[in-house]
């Protein structure tokens, strides 16, 4: 996504965490991509429809169509989505500045930037780092001195010596440690279409015939004819292919061209039971800044997360991410998130991030210690789905949920995509008895407080797999067991 919109107001949380709503980007860079028609995509505070700063939808509401674990276009009180699979952009908000996806979005862009004027902002930038070095000097010049005409006076300080300094010993469960280990093993992606546009987003090895792991949006500007290429920590670059990609999923593979023998694959953790309060490390690229490592804490998980580029052919992504405070930026995008032990547990896919352009006003909004992760046993799935097939499979329950915001459920509408049926016959809701107007609330035991909720939790789950669902109808509350469905692709 492009930067961010500047002065949004943030509505407040409903009782389950928000979904962001889609905002345009209001940078120089999006600006002049719009003029050429290629709009960049936009990181944003979640706004939901309705809400101050909320873009206007021409005063109608959108559906989401659980039934592919996805969602239509806009549409009146009650009636369904266009045909388009996932929902439309402007219902399903961007996050973060991160990856490739529509040139200067989501990631850190390797174009030569234009030369900046020196007044205004940046000029001022300059001239305190200029002021602040011509006193650093003059403060080191007096140092020197001082130090030099109170040299007889004797000093208890002692240097280290070289040889003593590489001596020191780091045990392995230290971050360098994890850091020394697991930064082999991460590539700096780079992605640019036919037309040149471009950027830059990170992936991490996930076995030794030379596939990498990273997000959708990373890739998108490569897929239609464009190059790709990976470069490792020690300065070998490769070219790549994309050997598949999920939109709704937001996670990608590709595959390194005369893959090296000696690969070493990352090791998989458990995202199911990382718990709040563990220690994370993060590894990326941020603004362009190749193998740089950042750390924090799991902040929150099961966090709905629902994003897009905002691009009117835009395909929106949903998950039940993990929520990080490590320090993730723009080129972070696809890079792992690490346990204290260097187990992966989440791929970094996405920023809320504040208003600001940077320093150097620069466009690109960065970390505020908001970041989102694609759980790995979700991303590990849909990664062996690509390899296998090329394509994603999608879990459903075969319904049709309306995308408003509403904090009390996700509701099944009146009619589904293109005039069809809110619910599928003889899909897995059909079979379970629920109906038009049918409010969802909980699967298993999260609760769902709207369609993007309802959706980033089924897909969390694989097809097949035996949910239970709780739902209101005329105010009395209902419980059912359904087993989800499957759809591929993600048309």
């Amino acid at each position: 996504m492009s930067t961010e919109n500047e002065g949004t107001e943030v509505p407040p949380a409903p009782s389950a965490p928000p979904v962001p709503v889609a905002s345009p980007a209001a940078s120089p860079q999006a600006a002049a991509a719009a003029a050429d028609g290629n709009a960049p995509t936009t990181p944003i505070p979640p706004v939901y429809p309705g809400a101050p700063g909320a873009p206007e939808q021409g005063g109608v509401a959108t559906a989401a169509h659980a039934s592919a674990g996805a969602a239509g276009g806009p549409q009146g009180p009650g009636t369904a989505p266009d045909g388009s699979w996932p929902p439309p952009p402007p219902a399903t908000p961007a996050y973060a500045d991160g990856g490739a996806g529509g040139g200067a979005g989501w990631g850190s862009s390797y174009h030569q930037p234009a030369p900046k004027p020196r007044n205004g902002r940046g000029g001022l930038v300059a001239a305190v780092l200029v002021a602040a070095l011509v006193a650093g000097g003059l403060g080191g010049g007096l140092g020197y001195t001082l130090a030099k005409d109170n040299d007889d006076s004797g000093s208890t300080t002692v240097a280290a010596s070289d040889s003593s300094a590489s001596q020191v010993k780091r045990a392995p469960g230290t971050i360098a440690a994890v850091a020394a280990k697991s930064l082999p093993s991460t590539v700096t992606i780079e992605a640019e279409s036919t037309s040149g546009e471009g950027g830059t987003g990170t992936g991490f090895v996930f076995d030794k015939q030379g596939h990498i792991v990273t997000n959708n949006h990373v890739v998108a500007d490569a897929v239609d004819g464009g190059k790709l290429t990976a470069t490792f920590p020690n300065g070998k670059k490769y070219d790549a292919e994309i050997v598949g990609h999920a939109q709704g999923y937001d996670v990608a593979v590709i595959k390194l061209k005369n893959a090296p023998s000696d690969l070493k694959p990352l090791a998989l953790g458990d995202s199911d039971k990382v718990a709040v309060g563990d220690e994370t490390i993060a590894i990326g690229a941020p603004f362009g800044l190749s193998n740089t490592v950042t750390t924090g804490i799991i902040s929150a998980k099961n966090r709905p997360v629902a994003s897009s580029d905002g691009s009117a052919s835009s395909k929106a992504s949903y998950m039940s991410a993990l929520q990080t405070d490590a320090s993730i930026n723009p080129g972070n995008s696809g890079g792992p998130l690490l346990d204290a032990s260097g187990a992966v547990i989440g791929i970094n896919s996405a920023i809320q991030s504040s208003s600001s352009g940077g320093l150097g006003g620069s466009g690109q909004s960065g970390s505020i210690g908001l970041g989102f992760a694609i759980p790995i046993n979700q991303a590990k799935y849909v990664a062996q789905q690509l390899i296998k097939t090329g394509k994603p499979v999608y879990a459903k329950i075969g319904a049709s949920v309306s995308l408003e915001d509403s904090a009390d459920g996700a509701k099944i509408t009146d009619t589904g995509a293109s005039g069809s049926a809110a619910v599928e016959s003889g899909g897995p809701a059909d079979e379970a008895g629920l109906k038009p107007g049918d409010v969802i609330t909980k699967l298993d035991d999260h609760v769902i407080d709207s369609g993007p909720t309802l959706i980033g939790e089924i897909w969390t789950h694989k097809p097949g797999d035996k949910v239970t669902i709780t739902y209101k109808r005329g105010g009395q509350e209902h419980t059912v067991q359904l087993t989800l469905g499957s759809r591929a692709g993600d048309n």
